[in-house]
């Protein structure tokens, strides 16, 4: 058996810890729905793709040359940072949600915008995917200069858009908070402390993928790639999961809209004639 690299032991770490948060994350999908605003679905696959990703890599122990298993632990590394972004959209998604299900009603953003910013970052995610997969050709051949697939760029930038109207749409939906039923409250608050850690694994992806130093490079990189991985990436990812579950499993399961709830500005109840007098 090969010797394990500092990689390596970084992979069983992040098996040992998300085995147990897949279980816990498939718990709180079940408990509180698999709709697209519920968030802890793409909690789920984040996790699974953290395993899947920490797996190749250590299949890889055995057999350094392994172009397959070396793309596919690259792809689900490079991934994790669009899921966590799909996941903070989901839960402010709950939020905006238990708006309209209050006396206040038309927020500035609604459920269909979120639907689009949504759209955007999955579409981030293929990019991503698609660049990954194209990085075999380099991996096989490491006499030619390392070159980023476009693809990769592009769908990094889609996510950091994503990330910079989570910013606004957590403010946004933070002034109209006295309408929000106090148990949700919580969400928007780990959504608020949760983005500072994103913003620090954003930056990882930014350096690896706009930058040209080494640090940051898994492949071709430097020896201190793996530190600078490790603090900046998979601790700040935990930290965000343990936030976001924490919170999961102190929540009431989300109320359904109520019939005849109000859905407008002028108060007139949805499938209730306007009485007058």
């Amino acid at each position: 058996m090969a010797a394990l690299t500092e990689l390596d032991r970084i992979s069983i770490a992040v098996l040992v810890i998300y085995i147990p948060s897949l279980f816990i994350a498939i718990f709180l999908a079940l408990r509180h729905g698999f709709g697209r605003n519920a968030g802890w679905l793409y909690l789920v696959l984040f996790s699974l793709a953290r395993i899947l990703g920490s797996a190749f890599q250590i299949a890889t122990i055995n057999d350094r040359t392994n172009i397959s298993l070396i793309v596919g632990a690259v792809i689900l590394q490079s991934i994790g940072i669009s899921a966590l972004v799909l996941v903070m959209l989901g839960l402010v998604g709950r939020v905006l949600e238990g708006l309209r299900n209050s006396q206040y009603s038309s927020p500035i953003v609604t459920p269909f915008h979120l639907r689009l910013v949504q759209l955007i970052v999955v579409v981030g995610l293929i990019l991503g995917i698609a660049g990954g997969s194209s990085m075999s050709k380099a991996f096989s051949d490491p006499t030619k200069p390392f070159q980023l697939p476009t693809e990769s760029k592009a769908g990094l930038a889609l996510i950091i858009v994503g990330y910079g109207i989570i910013i606004l749409v957590t403010l946004v939906t933070a002034s109209h908070m006295g309408s929000v039923e106090p148990g949700e409250k919580r969400i928007l608050l780990a959504i608020a402390v949760a983005l500072p850690f994103v913003l620090v694994r954003i930056i990882f992806s930014g350096q690896a993928t706009f930058g040209s130093n080494p640090d940051f490079r898994s492949f071709g990189g430097s020896a201190k790639y793996p530190d600078y991985y490790l603090g900046m990436a998979i601790i700040m990812e935990m930290v965000v999961v343990a936030i976001f579950e924490g919170v999961g499993l102190t929540l009431q399961k989300a109320r359904a809209r109520p019939a005849g709830q109000k859905d407008t500005e002028s108060g007139v109840k949805r499938g209730t004639p306007d009485k007058k007098g």
